[in-house]
């Protein structure tokens, strides 16, 4: 048995302690022939109720129930790639080739997908290029991720100054350590989207997580090895991207400006980066392509029987309503006792103040 109380354990034993020592020193002067017995049935009455409220709130559990997962409290955790890559037009149906959409066209649609998918759990929205931020912190309000989403972009061009694709680890593993701490009985998800490419001069540091942390979900990718061109990003809402990002350090014709020798950067799929992460998270990666289903890539997100939205979920079997249920029929009786003990007492109370009652006529004849 497990136990997730909602109360610090110091302050449900200083209150179980309380009532303890009360109900001793009545049963004591008890004996002493010191203290009614109705003194006594009183203390063992409401200790009784107070203790079976603190075993309730200290939430006992067994392990292995089954509770849909809808209801779960499942927490999920989406870590986006939003250098300047992300918006390679490379997103095409698989197996084509040449632009399409933007990657981030793609990863937009996913995060909603999966956020319907696991309706009622609490999203979390996590972005790295150069640098890790949180963009929304844990929360179930699937209206702020969508709006979280919808405002999400690619890193202004001008700032880029490469990225690697393990920035969000020390952020996400912040994350998921309070998540646990703070409700540990909740499944941790993570989705990652990304193109696997390392741009930063150094080599990306290791994604390994400790394995408690993550309990399902998966690293999708995104893009071709045939790779897609990039629009500049200027920060200007004003200034919609119209020019390629070039890369001076490529001859020759291209899509570069008129007389440049620079042509437009090419960004291309690291797969192999990508599994290396997926092993790092303990996930399995999936490519994704313009026109794929999303539930096989669910299927294989959720491990065990950990499945989709209102059906079976690995977790613990709550027994706080038992005690809650006992404390219940407890206060119940109480209730009933002093509503018997109001009607005993009414037929005194409405008695005329000229009518003696009947018990003091009998005395006096």
């Amino acid at each position: 048995m497990t136990f997730n109380p909602v109360l610090p354990w110091w302050l449900m034993a200083a209150l179980a302690a309380g009532i303890v020592l009360g109900i001793c020193r009545v049963l004591f002067r008890s004996r002493q022939q010191l203290a009614p017995s109705g003194e006594l049935r009183g203390w063992l009455f409401r200790g009784s109720l107070v203790l079976l409220l603190l075993l309730a709130t200290a939430r006992p559990g067994v392990p292995g129930g089954a509770v849909p997962a809808a209801a779960s409290g499942l927490n999920v955790f989406f870590v986006v790639d939003t250098s300047s890559s992300i918006v390679a037009e490379d997103f095409s149906p698989a197996g084509q080739q040449g632009d399409g959409g933007t990657r981030f066209d793609g990863v937009r649609r996913d995060i909603r997908t999966i956020a319907e998918e696991l309706a009622g759990a609490r999203y979390s929205l996590i972005s790295f290029d150069s640098e890790s931020v949180v963009r929304m912190p844990l929360t179930a309000d699937a209206s702020a991720l969508d709006t979280a989403v919808s405002v999400l972009g690619p890193q202004i061009t001008s700032y880029s100054k490469g990225s690697s694709v393990t920035a969000a680890r020390t952020v996400l593993t912040q994350r998921l350590a309070a998540a646990r701490d703070s409700h540990p009985d909740r499944p941790r998800l993570v989705f990652y989207f990304g193109d696997g490419e390392q741009t930063s001069a150094t080599a990306p540091q290791a994604m390994g997580l400790d394995a408690p942390l993550v309990s399902g979900g998966a690293v999708l990718g995104y893009g071709t090895a045939a790779g897609g061109r990039m629009k500049e990003n200027s920060g200007d809402p004003a200034r919609p991207a119209v020019d390629y990002i070039q890369d001076p350090g490529a001859g020759g014709p291209g899509g570069g400006a008129p007389g440049s020798r620079s042509q437009a950067a090419v960004s291309r799929i690291d797969e192999e980066m990508l599994r290396d992460i997926a092993r790092g998270l303990s996930v399995p990666y999936v490519h994704r392509a313009a026109g794929d289903s999303a539930a096989p890539m669910l299927q294989k997100a959720m491990p065990g029987t950990l499945e989709r939205t209102g059906e079976p979920l690995e977790g613990r079997t709550e027994l706080y309503w038992l005690p809650a249920l006992a404390a219940f029929l407890l206060a119940l009786r109480e209730t009933l006792l002093v509503f018997r003990q109001l009607r005993e007492l009414r037929p005194v109370r409405s008695a005329s103040p000229g009518t003696a009652p009947a018990a003091a006529k009998g005395l006096n004849t």
